[in-house]
């Protein structure tokens, strides 16, 4: 009988809780759809990336070449000149994957290029959406577009457009 009155409690307890938060909600995807920064460092890192695929693709043909040249010459080559393309092979092998791994790899080029262009822009949409949890006392703002456990979310708790307004882009 303690315990069903004990858990009785609780749950009375946690009710009158969240009943007394506020929540709101952002839609991240219409906000960065809406900052042009966004839009012109996305483009950026797909050129970048695309750049940079050329390359490794470059070296993996180069690899491919060489590995077909190899079978078709194999039976004319000495012990020592089969060793010495294989060898090369790997060598061009090895260097399309180290250069992949430079440039795509988790700590690559293109992650901390992302990283340069991104976090600024992340940042200052982070401190609006602070701001305006700070002014209108939200204890939990979520994330519309990347949440997908939000089945329904009014639009009168939608702050997306204040915070684009508060970072000075019109909607």
């Amino acid at each position: 009988m303690k315990r069903l009155f004990f858990c009785v409690f609780c749950v009375f307890c946690v009710t009158l809780t969240t009943s007394a938060q506020k929540f709101a909600l952002v839609d991240m995807e219409y906000i960065l759809k809406n900052i042009p920064a966004y839009e012109r460092a996305n483009e950026q890192l797909n050129q970048t990336s695309k750049q940079w695929q050329a390359e490794v693709d470059a070296l993996t043909t180069e690899a491919q070449t060489l590995y077909k040249n190899y079978q078709n010459e194999v039976v004319f080559l000495s012990k020592e000149q089969k060793k010495a393309k294989q060898d090369a092979i790997v060598e061009k092998e090895k260097q399309a994957a180290d250069l992949k791994k430079k440039y795509f790899g988790p700590e690559g080029e293109l992650y901390k290029k992302r990283n340069a262009l991104m976090a600024p822009i992340q940042d200052e949409i982070y401190n609006a959406i602070k701001d305006i949890a700070d002014t209108r006392g939200y204890q939990l703002v979520l994330d519309r577009a990347s949440d997908s456990g939000i089945l329904f979310g009014s639009p009168k708790i939608d702050i997306s457009s204040e915070v684009l307004s508060k970072l000075g882009y019109s909607n």
